[in-house]
């Protein structure tokens, strides 16, 4: 590749691994595993190419005081790709680390954030366009087809090679998710999405309330939930665990019937006590479950309690907790991606009184 050729690459597989991360977070159904399945390929062919453009420079990086500031922002940027790559490799190979009270999988996150912004904004700032040479070689159509060939073939090796040495890593889920606490009731990890840590809602006084594009506004005590409708799932959270659970409670569908569902609605607005809220499409929504109960035990304060919703095939973070209202709307609800962030600043998501 040319130096041109080998930078331009670099920063498409950065973005290629930004897009791919971002869709990750919100991609639970099983044929989505190609998301993953390209993510995990472009990191490794971006750890070839950093390799390749290091093996052509460190002739430059051998006197450290010959280093100018270009120079310097290289290294940076280099140091900056390694911690991306390797944070995303140790928590795939099972490694269970914390580092500031975060995980692997939060860093890698958090870095490859850092990482999309820094390539971004040096494109605006300093890129070169590409040159005929830069593309149309034979060469480097050779080489970008070696890179790709690896990456899949270390990708499809991946596996196999840590179930070979014993490692954790070979028994996630394919969305790289670690199992804990399946069947067990409420012995699996509570998190929240960004921070919300709400008082807990009493049950004598709670009511769920439907409204929007419906014939019938309902407003609903608890034991009006516990209708025995039972939901096997699986909890799969962006923070790296999965946990399926028999959930109990009531069907939305039932419940969406009883309100008398309007022309017009297409999306089930589910909101959280807090402020929190995620917008459902109507038909998807009707296989979902407002859950009371888990396993054989009443839902905990830090899981949801006294209602939270259960969405298959979604990722954990849309499985709203201390639910109180559901809204018929038409349309997706475009502004509630920013609910996981405000909600964790109203006095409701603060736990204030």
């Amino acid at each position: 590749m040319t130096p041109r050729g080998t930078d331009w690459t670099l920063a498409l597989l950065v973005a290629l691994g930004f897009g791919t991360g971002v869709l990750s977070l919100v991609s639970g159904r099983a044929g989505d595993a190609w998301v993953f399945g390209l993510h995990g390929a472009g990191g490794a062919a971006l750890g070839l190419v950093v390799g390749w453009k290091l093996w052509r420079v460190w002739w430059r990086l051998v006197d450290v005081s010959a280093w100018d500031r270009r120079t310097q922002a290289g290294v940076a940027a280099t140091a900056l790709v390694a911690l991306t790559l390797l944070s995303g490799w140790v928590w795939s190979a099972g490694g269970d680390l914390y580092v500031a009270g975060w995980n692997l999988l939060n860093w890698h996150i958090a870095l490859g954030l850092m990482l999309s912004l820094a390539v971004g904004l040096h494109g605006v700032l300093r890129a070169k366009p590409l040159r005929a040479r830069d593309i149309a070689s034979r060469r480097q159509f050779l080489q970008v087809a070696g890179v790709s060939a690896a990456s899949l073939l270390a990708l499809r090796l991946q596996r196999p090679g840590l179930a070979a040495l014993g490692l954790d890593g070979a028994g996630r889920r394919w969305t790289g998710s670690y199992e804990q606490g399946s069947y067990q009731g409420n012995d699996f990890p509570a998190t929240s999405w960004v921070a919300d840590s709400p008082l807990p809602l009493l049950a004598d006084t709670y009511r769920l309330r439907v409204g929007g594009l419906v014939a019938r506004p309902l407003d609903l005590p608890l034991a009006e939930l516990d209708r025995g409708d039972t939901l096997e799932a699986t909890l799969d959270c962006t923070g790296g665990f999965y946990s399926t659970q028999r959930w109990r409670g009531a069907l939305l569908g039932t419940l969406l019937d009883e309100a008398g569902v309007e022309e017009g609605a297409t999306h089930v607005r589910v909101l959280s006590h807090t402020g929190y809220r995620w917008s459902f499409p109507l038909a998807e929504a009707r296989g979902f479950l407002l859950a009371t109960a888990v396993g054989e035990e009443r839902l905990s304060h830090e899981h949801g309690a006294p209602v939270r919703l259960v969405a298959p095939e979604r990722r954990g973070f849309q499985w709203a907790k201390w639910v109180v209202r559901l809204e018929l709307h038409e349309g997706f609800d475009y502004g509630a991606a920013s609910s996981t962030v405000w909600s964790s600043l109203t006095p409701e998501g603060r736990g204030e009184r």
